[in-house]
């Protein structure tokens, strides 16, 4: 008798609020990212960023990993495509960019095990809080595989040089609380508390003004790769355009009335 038991799904999407959670859910696999779950998250994260509703996205791991890399056996799996047809490096490249990209906040909450793949998704949100004890490290160096999603020319970014330098070469983790120290975690909290601790962090990012932290988010995300000159110009260039928004005024406003002020994103 064929089994009618639907397959689980890969990527479960949950709104609370203004915040939409994206869970990566393959527990039993610590996560590790297949081509449907790519194609989920690519989906999912069109999705939100179209929707007015949503103001902020959290991903996170079902289970006691983050994310463990890329299934390997899925990858393998995945190069074998016909001509012109996106392989798994496509899909990942598609997903990360537009996690990169996305024009509201992304908080990236590590329940536990961020390695390889998982470490270079990590690295596309815009601020990372982990469960206290979280192992995270890039990994690729212990089976022979090339970082292909940020891990060798986004981690010396947001690192210091020899600290990534020991992550990738070494293939070894380092700790929430190493990582912490570092900046690269900006909150660490006892895994019980997390989900809790980053949907509270997410819910007062969503009562900021949505035109203002997206505007923030452009000129911050190209910084570095600017001069100093060309960021500040960048930057008061958006101070411009924002000072014409409705956001803006209504900020002020409350200020002035010494009220909440009510955003609506224009």
């Amino acid at each position: 008798m064929a089994d009618d038991t639907p397959a689980p799904q890969e990527l479960l999407v949950e709104d609370i609020g203004p915040v939409r959670r994206l869970t990566l859910n393959r527990p039993a696999a610590l996560n590790a990212l297949t081509t449907v779950m790519l194609q989920r998250l690519h989906e999912a994260c069109e999705q939100a960023a179209g929707d007015d509703a949503v103001r902020v996205l959290v991903l996170t791991g079902a289970g006691r990993a983050f994310c463990a890399g890329a299934d390997l056996k899925a990858f393998d799996a995945a190069q074998q495509v016909a001509p012109g047809e996106p392989d798994f490096l496509d899909r990942a490249s598609r997903a990360f960019a537009q996690l990169r990209d996305f024009p509201k906040p992304v908080v990236a909450a590590l329940n536990g095990l961020t390695m390889a793949g998982g470490l270079e998704l990590a690295m596309c949100a815009d601020i990372i809080v982990a469960a206290q004890g979280a192992r995270i490290g890039d990994g690729h160096a212990n089976y022979g595989v090339f970082p292909g999603g940020g891990g060798a020319s986004v981690l010396p970014r947001l690192l210091p040089l020899p600290t990534a330098m020991y992550l990738l070469l070494s293939g070894r983790t380092l700790t929430a609380e190493r990582l912490h120290a570092l900046g690269f975690v900006c909150e660490l909290h006892p895994g019980e508390q997390l989900q809790a601790a980053a949907l509270e962090l997410a819910q007062e990012l969503a009562r900021r003004s949505p035109a203002g932290l997206r505007r923030m988010k452009a000129v911050a995300r190209h910084a570095a790769d600017k001069s100093r000159e060309d960021a500040l110009l960048h930057e008061q260039a958006m101070m411009r355009e924002h000072l014409r928004s409705h956001d803006m005024a209504e900020g002020l406003s409350a200020f002035n009335e010494r009220r909440e002020p009510r955003f609506i994103g224009r």
